[in-house]
């Protein structure tokens, strides 16, 4: 392959800025297609973003003679669908996080993959963050010596149109797979594989403490990896404004990294040397870096780090992590 033509089955809002203008931003790379149900915004979106088709169904778009690398960015209830259909198609794949409905819809697409020989890649885009990058770099220097644990909260509060009874699709099971912790805390728990590996094991309490949506709201856990590290970790999506919060701290033998998912604050290291912050602002294309990976693996030039491999181990532990709550109020779901 030496020139990808992407075509983008939802060209919803996360492919306005986050992602969508990448493909065209890259050499060898360019975005010649867009689908959605709703065939006017598929037009209105291809006529604002310069691309020169667009389609009411993803099959259509899947069979266009014109693209051959696929970017699936629907809500996950049709990721694999949608993944595998191109993967049977010959053409390689990049889907939205998290990666499917459930760890078992994530073996499917990865036995397409493997069958096919066509290449499947996740958009857990924090792997090639800048910022992401450095903590990494400190920990594989030992800047902070062995790891001891990792301490990480996220604390958001609940949406005006949740508590107006109106919550939208990520609070809905059947079309998210969870609630907003499927959703964010995917995000934070494949970052931590990436640095530390396989979880092995994993202990929750998941519970719904608002009653606003049937999904949880409130998530805490601990998770021990295959290399020895210990994590725990809580989410609380219906706290007060004032608790907000978004941490992730790193604790080391001599000292420790602490940083932030979402809000690009500085990394903070603090060790025997002192404590020093480096700032890595948040980019015009957050998807820019994995996805310029994405290309450059596909032309053959190195290997991009977030693939269908990995991202099917980060909704495993999220499917063991609420197991246990599904399955408690299946009836009530």
């Amino acid at each position: 392959m030496k020139e990808l033509r992407w075509g983008i089955i939802g060209c919803g809002n996360v492919t306005e800025v986050k992602s969508g203008p990448v493909f065209n931003l890259l050499r060898n790379s360019s975005l010649v297609a867009v689908m959605r149900r709703n065939k006017d915004k598929a037009e209105d979106y291809a006529k604002r973003h310069g691309v020169a088709k667009w389609y009411g169904d993803a099959d259509d778009l899947i069979m266009d003679p014109d693209v051959n690398a696929i970017y699936v960015a629907t809500p996950p209830d049709t990721h694999a669908e949608y993944a595998i259909k191109a993967m049977e198609a010959g053409k390689p794949v990049y889907v939205e996080k998290p990666m499917a409905l459930n760890f078992e819809e994530c073996e499917k697409m990865l036995s397409v993959s493997e069958r096919t020989n066509t290449p499947l890649f996740v958009a857990y885009y924090r792997r090639s963050l800048p910022g992401f990058r450095k903590v990494k770099e400190l920990i594989d220097n030992e800047k902070i010596g062995k790891v001891r644990h990792i301490n990480m909260q996220l604390y958001k509060f609940a949406s005006e149109d949740e508590k107006q009874g109106q919550p939208g699709w990520r609070v809905d099971p059947a079309i998210s797979g969870g609630g907003h912790f499927f959703d964010l805390g995917s995000h934070q728990l494949d970052y931590l594989d990436y640095l530390f590996g396989p979880v092995k094991e994993v202990s929750a309490v998941v519970k719904n403490i608002a009653g606003l949506y049937a999904a949880e709201d409130y998530v805490t856990a601990i998770f021990s990896y295959e290399n020895g590290m210990v994590c725990s970790a809580s989410w609380n999506f219906v706290c007060t404004k004032e608790n907000v919060r978004d941490t992730i701290e790193i604790v080391g033998e001599r000292g420790s990294i602490s940083f932030s998912t979402y809000s690009f604050a500085p990394v903070r290291l603090v060790n025997q040397n002192g404590t020093r912050e480096f700032e890595y602002p948040r980019p015009d294309h957050v998807q820019y870096y994995l996805i310029q990976e994405v290309v450059d693996s596909l032309l053959g030039n190195g290997e991009a780090p977030s693939t269908g491999v990995s991202a099917a181990r980060t909704s495993k532990v999220m499917d063991q992590v609420v197991k246990e709550y599904y399955d408690n109020n299946k009836n009530s779901l």
